[in-house]
């Protein structure tokens, strides 16, 4: 069965040059592709593809957001980002986001489809052009920690998985159509999700709830 692949970047010429790179073989499928954040969400939710690779820098919404909303979206997606840089920061933030790897835009092709190939099947891969460090690193001590307060916030306010799930949208600047769309709620069920929101925060508005995701650590 081929590998179904997700490619986001705002390079459209990229998008089509990277599809038809990928998939001179059998055994990888670009399924969807997306020029912005935003579409590589909805893209990944309506897919499920095994693996996405996303650009670090796009516009309405950046790889690193987008990453850490396809982990929510679409759990089993591995995703390895793309840059043409190799910037330890980013590479530890997209960590954070549910990133596995930083791919270098200037692999080599057959480098390029071996390490696709090898992150699918859940094997370590050692390239100069591949970044995963960031991910041994802090992949043992943030988890535990990030879900005890996770867990301990939802238990002080009240909230159920899905109203968590709809705050961390919220504070990442989602309207509530693209809430609606991620989540697969009707808009009205989504307006009234972030009433009881509002309601168990005491927060008057999106801002002050936000403040408060980003304050305790959620974003």
């Amino acid at each position: 069965m081929a590998i179904k692949l997700l490619i986001a970047d705002d390079e459209r010429l990229f998008r089509q040059s990277l599809k038809i790179l990928l998939e001179t073989g059998t055994d990888i499928k670009v399924v969807a592709d997306a020029a912005n954040g935003q579409e590589a969400v909805t893209g990944a939710r309506e897919t499920t593809p095994d693996l996405a690779l996303l650009d670090v820098d796009m516009p309405k919404m950046d790889g690193i957001k987008a990453a850490r909303l396809i982990a929510a979206v679409s759990p089993r997606t591995k995703i390895l980002m793309l840059s043409v840089h190799h910037e330890d920061e980013k590479i530890n933030a997209a960590t954070r986001a549910g990133a596995i790897g930083y791919i270098l835009k200037d692999t080599d092709r057959a480098e390029f489809i071996n390490i696709i190939r090898q992150t699918h099947a859940g094997k370590i891969v050692h390239s100069p052009y591949l970044a995963h460090l960031a991910l041994e690193q802090t992949s043992n001590r943030q988890p535990a920690a990030s879900q005890v307060r996770i867990t301990q916030f939802c238990q002080r306010f009240g909230l159920t998985e899905l109203e968590l799930k709809i705050l961390r949208l919220m504070s990442e600047g989602l309207s509530n159509e693209e809430i609606s769309e991620i989540t697969v709620l009707a808009r009205e069920t989504v307006k009234g999700h972030l009433k009881s929101l509002f309601r168990k925060l005491d927060v008057k508005n999106r801002t002050e709830a936000a403040v408060l995701a980003v304050r305790e650590g959620l974003d």
